[in-house]
């Protein structure tokens, strides 16, 4: 593959080290195109002249050393030993040629303690994009690994849609509740990932829409589930499973803090508010799952702005109703 070095700028902890890496074959691509009918699959046909503008290239990131990554634990507490596992990626790949390599990832918890978030911020901390595939309203088998162009209103699937449109040969990609995919017997829409979420075999992927190989075997894989039963087995042996717990209140308690300073800090309205949350409102506000954090300190900025106050105080904050008090950590 094409390794020419670039250092493009980041706007995260530092410069990462980036190469052009080609996610496709331009021959194979024209060798598709001129194989076509004239004035038929005019969507395929669209696809390939669409690859062939773009060209093969993306950039592979990543970062330049092993990063500053404190605010990250500080932010995602009950994410500690995800966080190693990624320091521990990341130093394998600083001073040397080779890309990062992170071994795909299951995240196991329940709903609302930031398994999403995590892999955003994942994303932001390697320097590369982020694709979300959500699992839980999928339908057809095909959201993954694209539809046959012989079925009408087909396209690509999410693989080759963000390598093909994406700036990234690395992207991360979060597989949302894999639990919750639902497998007929015609399809099993999780078919895809047993190529992919291996290394060797992921370098020619085939999307179904498409069929031309693409070069997925740098992507970093983070799965998500609620209950790990609903996996096949085959898809979990090939992934580091790491059990997510829910905050302890203390845990809570900085999640809260973290995120009053960054949402008062990504907004010119927060210099009008406080530098810090109350003892008070960071206690209230520890009750709730990380999810419905920024959701209740949203309303609560709000409600203190209305108020004319430069604090948010308690009752600045939604009531949380008595079933979904306390959610969010362990006792």
């Amino acid at each position: 593959m094409d390794s020419r070095s670039l250092v493009p700028a980041s706007p995260t902890f530092q410069l990462p080290v980036a190469h052009l890496r080609s996610v496709f074959q331009t021959h194979d691509v024209e060798r598709k195109l001129a194989k076509l009918p004239e004035r038929e699959h005019e969507h395929l046909r669209t696809t390939y002249e669409r690859m062939l503008e773009r060209g093969p290239d993306r950039f592979q990131v990543k970062p330049s050393g092993v990063p500053e990554m404190a605010a990250l634990y500080a932010q995602l507490p009950n994410f500690t030993e995800v966080l190693d596992d990624v320091r521990r990626h990341v130093a394998l790949a600083q001073d040397s040629r080779d890309g990062l390599e992170v071994t795909p990832m299951l995240l196991l918890g329940p709903p609302g303690i930031g398994k999403t978030h995590f892999a955003k911020k994942l994303a932001e901390l390697l320097g590369t994009g982020m694709s979300l595939v959500p699992m839980n309203s999928m339908t057809a088998g095909w959201l993954l690994s694209g539809a046959s162009s012989q079925w009408k209103g087909s396209k690509p699937g999410k693989v080759f849609e963000t390598l093909v449109e994406g700036q990234y040969a690395n992207p991360v990609m979060v597989v949302d509740e894999i639990d919750k995919a639902g497998a007929d017997s015609q399809y099993d829409p999780l078919g895809a990932l047993y190529n992919l979420l291996e290394h060797d075999t992921a370098h020619a992927f085939v999307d179904e829409f498409a069929e031309v190989a693409i070069d997925a075997s740098q992507v970093i894989w983070i799965t998500t589930a609620n209950d790990a039963r609903g996996i096949p087995e085959p898809i979990l042996n090939r992934m580091n499973v790491f059990e997510i717990e829910a905050p302890s209140p203390e845990a809570a308690r900085q999640i809260a803090r973290q995120l009053y300073v960054s949402i008062r800090a990504e907004h010119d309205w927060g210099r009008l508010l406080a530098e810090e949350a109350g003892a008070d409102v960071l206690d209230q506000l520890a009750t709730l799952a990380p999810r419905e954090m920024r959701r209740a300190l949203m309303t609560g900025f709000g409600n203190a702005r209305l108020a004319g106050r430069g604090e948010v105080r308690v009752e600045d904050l939604p009531r949380a109703s008595a079933a979904r008090s306390r959610i969010g950590f362990v006792q």
